[in-house]
């Protein structure tokens, strides 16, 4: 039976991206299990939980990969409510998973990968952004029914959040990934009233703690 939501009552979700992970050979791990959060990466995660320690959060969720359920994890504890997992919020399925592949590593010189970088609009890597988008989507809206009429917070990754973020602004899916408003820890809130999505908000809860260089990826967020 669909819920009845009162179109005058406000929700907010905050979709956020998980702390830093450490990954020294600074491979792009993808959906990989056992990469964590770094020491400072738990630092962003408790920054993320006082930064939502006031708010009205009711209901916390996070994908199921372990750096966002550590990142996750303080922020349930902080507003005392059980952490939900949703697989809709995991990070886009890429070819060069387990690879080093960056952005300057020279990887179009390498003939073997040309078949799967022909088509950067789709992209031909990995996920359609369009996959992307409608499952986060989904997340975001049953996140918005469970919370209703106070706030969510969903932890996910770059690039779904990215993309995601580029549909509600109704902008073209393809980008320069070097150009993503997305930092790590960073959260973007999605304004609804009833069901409809009337704004967005970019906050950096952990902009003091973010590294002064570091690696972005060709392909996919983190």
């Amino acid at each position: 039976m669909t819920q009845q939501i009162d179109p005058g009552i406000k929700t907010v979700v905050h979709l956020m991206r998980h702390g830093e992970v450490f990954n020294p050979e600074g491979i792009l791990y993808g959906r990989l299990p056992d990469f964590h959060l770094s020491e400072l990466g738990r630092k962003m995660a408790e920054r993320g939980a006082e930064y939502f320690a006031e708010r009205d959060v009711v209901h916390v969720v996070a994908s199921p990969l372990d750096r966002a359920q550590e990142t996750a994890t303080p922020i349930a504890a902080r507003r005392d409510v059980e952490l939900a997992t949703d697989g809709r919020l995991i990070e886009a399925a890429n070819f060069f998973e387990g690879k080093r592949f960056s952005v300057g590593d020279g990887v179009l010189r390498r003939p073997q990968v040309w078949p799967k970088l022909y088509n950067p609009f789709r992209p031909s890597w990995g996920e359609p952004y369009k996959t992307q988008v409608a499952r986060v989507r989904a997340a975001l809206e049953a996140a918005r029914d469970k919370a209703l009429g106070h706030e969510a917070v969903c932890v996910s990754h770059q690039l779904p959040i990215w993309v995601s973020r580029l549909a509600a602004e109704h902008r073209p899916l393809w980008h320069d990934p070097r150009k993503r408003e997305c930092s790590l820890a960073s959260v973007t809130s999605f304004v609804y009233v009833g069901t409809q999505l009337v704004g967005l908000e970019y906050h950096e809860p952990a902009k003091d703690l973010l590294p002064s260089k570091t690696t972005k990826k060709f392909v996919a967020g983190a």
